[in-house]
């Protein structure tokens, strides 16, 4: 023991672990939205460069965050690793390096939006716990080295003090999650949240195309995609929700969440696409959304000349830049409390997140929304800008092939393609289908209810025996043809036909 190093190791290891939990803990009792582990999270999140961050999402989808958690856990166990190595040596070196993981996430904390005094309190419960329980696991193993005739006792000193230490900090990490279980509060709120106006429609009969396989008109929750940088999801009670609008207007306002469903509601299907959808992605859904008007809420407000975008800020920080003209004309533009007739869940916005038809999302939809700054495009740098995409994030025309799917062996003889096609607040005219690169098939296109949403299709043709590829291009309600051009995601969202290939028999 007294010349072994895995027994550094584990202390430093067993500190460091306690001191995330107490942390963790300090932050749930004290209803902080992030603990400093999470504000770390969000930070590397924010200032990631644009073509790291976009390569993440490509590989990982989803995945992304929680592949980043796992990456930074396991620095961090590096470090506490070598934090207990550096206690074989003195007792002060490991103390810088306490510090300097502290410092960290101090800065993180006062970089959140809305950051105050309170948020430094669980870092610093974690670095008094990283340095007082490293020095009581370290004491028996300077001991054992001073004494070898007493290493068997402070073994057993050691091992006691590590178990007790893990017990605590488990008990500590759980009882701050039940003391401060905010989501589990929230979720209540939003499960008897009653919104009157709000009304469950199913999706019209003649939005399907009946075909087997293609994706249902009507996204469900659960399946809706979801893509935002939100390391802890934000938790806000309706009643602690308000949305400030300020910057180039005559009447500042801000309202309430009773305030803002008391008002007139619009409800209308509207399809959202992510700017990093690839060709043929699936990071698109449509849904039926329930909100107010957010030109209603300029127009009292009273926009001054010269302004031409607002800035939505997110509870969590999270910023956009979105066209004036977009939340002020004809399109149901708005303030969403509901989808698909239920309120917003949590991980959508709930209880407040913006919809703009036509715009992709990192320009528009900001879930959790808070503030509305009425500004222009020459005075504002935001989160998604930064990093390289484009300014203004008109969605562009897109088709899918749903049926078959890449790679799948169907019947030689009569087969039927299908998939979906949209060209959000403009609408889709005409879908065309070509097989092994022969001329462009027109298909069926099933009836949608506005230009606000995508739209299924269908074409069947007769397929001899072998190796094939089809491809799918769609033709907007303005007449434009969508172009075969490939292009990447960045800087405004990718173009190119979707082909598939795939085998008849």
């Amino acid at each position: 023991m007294s010349t072994s190093r895995m027994p550094w190791v584990a202390a430093g290891i067993v500190a460091g672990l306690a001191g995330l939990a107490t942390s963790y803990a300090a932050a749930m009792v004290l209803t902080i939205r992030a603990s400093p582990f999470v504000a770390v999270a969000d930070l590397v999140v924010r200032h990631a460069p644009g073509s790291v961050t976009e390569r993440a999402i490509d590989l990982l989808g989803s995945a992304d965050k929680p592949v980043l958690v796992i990456g930074m856990l396991a620095l961090l166990l590096g470090a506490f690793a070598w934090a207990g190595l550096l206690a074989r040596g003195s007792w002060w070196k490991p103390v810088i390096l306490w510090f300097v993981l502290a410092g960290v996430g101090l800065v993180a904390v006062l970089l959140q939006r809305g950051a105050g005094p309170a948020e430094v309190l669980p870092v610093a419960a974690g670095l008094i716990t990283w340095i007082t329980l490293q020095s009581a696991l370290t004491d028996p193993l300077r001991r054992a080295v001073r004494r070898p005739d007493l290493e068997s006792r402070e073994r057993r000193v050691f091992l006691l003090v590590a178990g007790a230490v893990a017990v605590a900090g488990t008990g500590i990490a759980i009882g701050g999650r039940v003391v401060g279980s905010a989501r589990r509060h929230v979720e209540t709120s939003r499960r008897l949240l009653r919104i009157d106006g709000v009304t469950r429609r199913p999706s019209p009969a003649s939005a399907t195309i009946g075909v087997r396989g293609v994706s249902p008109w009507q996204t469900p929750n659960d399946d809706f995609y979801r893509i935002d940088t939100a390391i802890s999801v934000p938790t806000i009670e309706p009643a602690e929700w308000s949305l400030r609008i300020h910057g180039l207007v005559d009447r500042e306002l801000v309202i309430g969440f009773d305030e803002l469903v008391s008002r007139k509601l619009t409800e209308s299907w509207v399809t959202l696409s992510c700017v990093s959808n690839p060709v043929g992605g699936d990071l698109v859904g449509n849904a039926r959304w329930s909100g107010v008007r957010i030109a209603d809420l300029l127009a009292e407000a009273g926009v001054r000349e010269g302004a031409d975008c607002v800035r939505q800020t997110s509870h969590d920080g999270w910023d956009c830049a979105t066209p004036l003209a977009a939340l002020t004309d004809d399109r149901d533009a708005m303030l969403a409390v509901a989808m698909n007739g239920r309120p917003l869940p949590i991980e959508h916005g709930f209880p407040v997140r913006s919809i703009v038809p036509g715009l992709y999302g990192y320009v528009s939809a900001t879930k959790w929304v808070v503030d509305f700054e009425v500004t222009r495009f020459a005075d504002v740098d935001t989160f998604w800008t930064v990093k390289g995409w484009a300014e203004q994030g008109p969605a562009k025309i897109a088709s899918r092939i749903d049926v078959p799917r890449s790679g799948a062996d169907v019947p030689a003889g009569q087969v039927t393609f299908g998939g979906v096609a949209w060209h959000q607040h403009t609408g889709i005219d005409g879908v065309e289908v070509s097989l092994d690169g022969r001329s462009w098939e027109r298909a069926e296109l099933a009836e949608v209810p506005s230009v606000d949403t995508w739209v299924q299709w269908a074409l069947t043709l007769d397929v001899p025996a072998g190796d094939h590829g089809v491809r799918v291009r769609a033709i907007g309600a303005d007449g434009e043809t969508q172009t075969g051009v490939r292009q990447d995601v960045v800087p405004d969202g990718a173009t190119g036909w979707h082909t598939v290939e795939f085998t008849a028999t």
